[in-house]
């Protein structure tokens, strides 16, 4: 008959995938009838945003639209002006711990863009977008803590391990809107068009508060248009706001990873505004990931002084919280142009994905960054220019450690006029964390065994020195005693494991 065991049941979610989908799209359109000739397109920008994410058997997909604005020079007419194309596009990756039940975490951006005159009427625009994907599956496990105090049961003699086991406890997600009005600066003439808009989604705190998930951040629009007297201008706004997420089953110290997608942005001129008022609508999805660190006792051995048992073990995968941290790295820049700038009218930076090397016993990862500029060059003609450039951050991290790094760009990107070009200066915030992923044993069931029969009479008392690496837990098992009649017997202190001492092993009989 089995003995009873006490279990505790560990619900959570495995992360079974997190990587970047990239995907590439063209798209050719005509120039619309109210729109007049392109002499010369000046830059293509835009915004991605998500319209769903789904995980299958064996696959993830996610499906959305580069939202994307052609600026151009019109074709005997003063002033900038654009175009406005949506280009949908549906990728995907496959894995096979991925099914219908597991959670997808999505965010998406704009990594480059560009456009090619076919005629004055007719363009090809291409845009390459990268989504940064994870996918959780809920799973569920047991681990057994001690035998259950029945009678019989005092004979056992029980090891009990303390482990520290890091677990995803909640993936929760919620949609939300900001919509509000950004007044143009009475010092610039009010606008005629928007030629373009840009925006990003600050993080600010978080806190759980019994089971809510209270979170603040702001969004940051800029906004590039025509005034009405035919001249370029910029100007940005600032729309904070707040949210509360219901989470279950969660510490109040637990971690927060939080992820926010753009699900559509709008930005328009108002009706009643006069041209200085500009109606911004965002749809956002906020996505939490709440993880903690769990502290558990695990039955990992057994035996009796008095019989035989039957033990029985099994592996329990576990993930183990190695390290985790922010490492920020400020890059300073001298950027040639071809067409010496006069004035800089937007200047950002945005990493596309960042990749991981070792060198040793460091890990290095290295922000794949792309930079766009928008620019007045000496004879008042608006440019753009792009480039790409690496930015490294070495990190001390064990080799069986698995890295899940973000990085961010962080205030704002500045472009200084200087001799030969542009003097750039920006900040990357790299959020990195170390996961182990172990394999714990612990007993799963112990039942009565058959005694060994025969067999010499053995010593009462033996002496013995312990083995490199041996515990008093296998000097007593191995006599079948205990560990407190070994502790007596030598008179050990409290904590000694009587390393390097002549231990007397007394036995019962």
């Amino acid at each position: 008959m089995e003995f009873e065991l006490d279990r505790i049941q560990m619900n959570g979610f495995d992360q079974v995938l997190n990587g970047i989908l990239r995907t590439e799209e063209t798209m050719e359109s005509i120039v619309p009838d109210a729109c007049p000739d392109i002499l010369r397109v000046v830059e293509t920008d835009g915004t991605v945003c998500l319209t769903r994410k789904e995980a299958a058997a064996g696959r993830v997909e996610v499906s959305g639209n580069m939202k994307l604005s052609v600026l151009y020079v019109p074709d005997e007419e003063g002033g900038l002006r654009h175009m406005e194309l949506s280009i949908p596009f549906t990728c995907g990756a496959e894995g096979r711990e991925i099914g219908p039940g597991c959670t997808v975490v999505a965010s998406a951006r704009l990594c480059k863009a560009d456009t090619r005159i076919m005629n004055p009427r007719k363009i090809l625009a291409r845009a390459e977008a990268a989504i940064d994907v994870m996918v959780y599956a809920p799973v569920s496990r047991e681990v057994c803590t001690q035998v259950e105090a029945i009678d019989g049961c005092e004979s056992v003699e029980q090891m009990i391990e303390t482990k520290e086991l890091y677990q995803t406890v909640c993936v929760e997600e919620k949609p939300f809107a900001i919509s509000d009005d950004i007044t143009l600066s009475a010092g610039k003439p009010a606008a005629a068009e928007i030629l373009k808009s840009w925006y990003e989604v600050i993080q600010g705190e978080s806190k759980i508060i019994g089971n809510k998930l209270i979170f603040k951040g702001s969004a940051n629009i800029g906004i590039l248009y025509r005034g009405e007297d035919n001249g370029t201008y910029t100007t940005m706004g600032e729309l904070p706001f707040s949210q509360i997420l219901e989470v279950s089953g969660v510490a109040e110290e637990a971690e927060s990873r939080l992820v926010i997608a753009l699900m559509g942005a709008e930005c328009a001129l108002s009706s009643t505004g006069e041209g200085r008022t500009v109606e911004v609508e965002l749809d956002a999805a906020l996505q939490a990931v709440v993880s903690e660190t769990r502290t558990v006792g695990v039955l990992t051995d057994a035996y009796s002084i008095h019989q035989a048992l039957d033990i029985q073990w099994e592996n329990c995968p576990v993930d183990l919280q190695m390290d985790k941290g922010l490492r920020s790295q400020n890059v300073r820049e001298i950027w040639e142009l071809a067409e010496p700038a006069r004035e800089v009218m937007d200047c950002r930076a945005v990493v596309s994905q960042v990749t991981q090397s070792r060198e040793g016993s460091k890990l290095i990862l290295v922000a794949q960054t792309e930079l766009e500029l928008l620019y007045v060059n000496e004879q008042g003609e608006l440019f753009s220019a792009r480039r790409t450039m690496e930015v490294p951050c070495p990190l001390e991290l064990p080799e069986e450690c698995a890295c899940a790094c973000r990085c961010v760009p962080v205030g704002d990107c500045y472009a200084t006029l200087v001799a030969g070009g542009i003097e750039l200066r920006f900040g990357l915030d790299f959020h990195y964390q170390g996961i182990s992923r172990r394999q714990i044993t612990a007993v799963s069931s112990i039942s009565p065994g058959q005694e060994e029969s025969g067999g010499e009479e053995q010593p009462s008392l033996v002496l013995r020195m312990l083995e490199r690496g041996e515990r008093l837990w296998d000097v007593a098992k191995t006599y079948k005693t205990t560990i407190a009649d070994i502790v007596k017997a030598n008179e050990l202190e409290n904590g000694s494991d009587g390393t390097g001492r002549l231990l007397l092993i007394p036995r019962r009989r």
